[in-house]
């Protein structure tokens, strides 16, 4: 599952309201670590927002934490964390906060991003099943 979470260059396949993801640099800093800055891109209908991050990929920790660079939020932060469970795969732990910059596209866009982050998560989830089988 960490793989999966950690294929960035692959979320325009499967992610909803992802357009596109353009890794602007990627760098290993030892120890099983990896540090990726990307720009994603996503919309709905006639809005379009891009944003960057840096992510954080802890293979040894089995964790990635990405970390808001620049775009439409004043704070974007989220976190993975897997467990290994062999009778069962994975457990898979997603925490996010997140604040728009602007609280009238904070008030246009506030539930429609908390349905979509629910749908990554099913999009996750089904894209799991599709690779590594139900």
């Amino acid at each position: 599952m960490f793989d999966l979470v950690a294929d960035v260059e692959s979320y325009p396949q499967f992610l909803p309201l992802c357009t596109g993801l353009r890794v602007r640099r990627r760098v290993a800093s030892g120890e099983g670590v990896e540090i990726v800055v990307a720009e994603m891109e996503v919309g709905y209908k006639a809005i379009r927002e891009t944003f960057t991050s840096r992510v954080t990929l802890d293979r040894p920790r089995l964790r990635i934490m990405v970390e808001y660079i620049d775009g439409p939020f004043s704070h974007l932060e989220n976190r993975w964390t897997f467990q290994d469970k062999p009778e069962v795969g994975s457990e898979v732990g997603f925490a996010i906060t997140y604040e728009f910059r602007s609280r009238a596209l904070g008030l246009l866009m506030g539930a429609m991003f908390d349905t979509a982050f629910r749908k990554f998560a099913e999009a996750f989830e089904a894209r799991a099943d599709a690779i590594y089988g139900t």
